[in-house]
């Protein structure tokens, strides 16, 4: 059985994993300022677009997910008549339109299936919300690829990704409250107050935002960007020397990877992992990750059994 994983762009992933995998990554279109780009998860065009900051409060910019239309026409041309299996995970449905999207495009997914009358070779498809986002979605695909790697069944691989996403901790470090306070409000969302926001730019105080099971906490408030960087890190070492579910991390930066060099936990968290047998994927933040969490953030993604942040 020839089975296809398929996630949108909100998923990161280092492009050379992806490539390998053979996973198929459906592009978001970005609108900056009236300006559409497209993000197909170039690394190269992902650094460009960050060093011309284009995402700066000065801009307007939001993301615009494929449509139903769209999603039904990429699969009518590139899928059905080459795969047996589609399983598509999608951003967290919490926070995206894009799995509302896929249900709305699957029953025309598989007329169009039908209508090509090849009854000998069977298609389906499933549409799995990753309740994720970020290097969260990206540490999903990367475990799920892994079981089509190696063989398992559609049952399998539906069973085991299914209860593997409920172990994943992700974790987003925003430069500035006040960016995605600006930026939810153009959503229609107030997750942070006015008072909070200025609380928290006039103490420099940064959040480390946990996300999990389509659910965002602050899990800790540290004074300074680099302080809470390193306090990330420091945490993911930790939990890297307890023992992890999946021997992937994944972390995305908006902006260059060789700038999380800058911080000093990271180099010791690569070293740690390389000692445990755990692959650190990174990655360029993919442009919606930098439109809700501003140029700089960082995303950090894995897996383990129940524990706190702190613990």
């Amino acid at each position: 059985m020839s089975i296809l994983l398929v996630v949108d762009a909100a998923c990161d992933l280092p492009a050379t994993f992806v490539a390998e995998r053979g996973i198929v990554v459906f592009p978001i279109t970005v609108n900056v300022d009236g300006n559409l780009y497209e993000d197909s998860k170039d690394p190269e065009e992902l650094k460009a677009f960050y060093a011309d900051n284009l995402l700066t409060l000065e801009h307007k910019a939001e993301t615009i997910a494929f449509s139903p239309e769209k999603i039904h026409q990429v699969f009518k041309d590139d899928i059905l008549e080459f795969f047996d299996f589609a399983l598509v995970q999608t951003a967290s449905k919490a926070r995206s339109p894009i799995f509302n999207n896929y249900e709305l495009a699957q029953p025309k997914i598989l007329k169009s299936y039908r209508g090509l009358g090849k009854s000998e070779k069977p298609f389906a498809m499933r549409v799995m919300n990753s309740a994720n986002m970020f290097a969260g979605q990206g540490l999903l695909a990367a475990f799920t690829s892994d079981l089509i790697k190696a063989g398992k069944s559609r049952q399998e691989i539906l069973k085991l990704s299914e209860a593997f996403k409920n172990k994943i901790y992700a974790y987003m470090l925003p430069p500035e409250v006040g960016y995605i306070r600006e930026r939810a409000k153009t959503r229609g969302e107030n997750s942070v107050g006015a008072v909070s926001a200025f609380f928290a730019k006039s103490m420099k105080i940064k959040p480390i935002i946990q996300f999990k099971n389509d659910d965002t906490v602050s899990v800790a408030s540290v004074k300074g960007y680099r302080n809470a960087g390193n306090g990330l890190f420091e945490y993911a070492i930790k939990r890297i020397q307890k023992g992890l579910l999946c021997q992937y991390v994944v972390v995305s930066v908006a902006g260059d990877e060789a700038d999380l060099m800058a911080f000093e936990q990271y180099p010791k968290m690569l070293a740690i992992a390389k000692e445990n047998n755990v692959q650190v994927l990174s990655c360029v933040m993919g442009l919606s990750g930098g439109i809700n969490l501003g140029p700089g953030a960082i995303s950090l993604a894995l897996a383990a059994e129940d524990h706190d942040f702190e613990d």
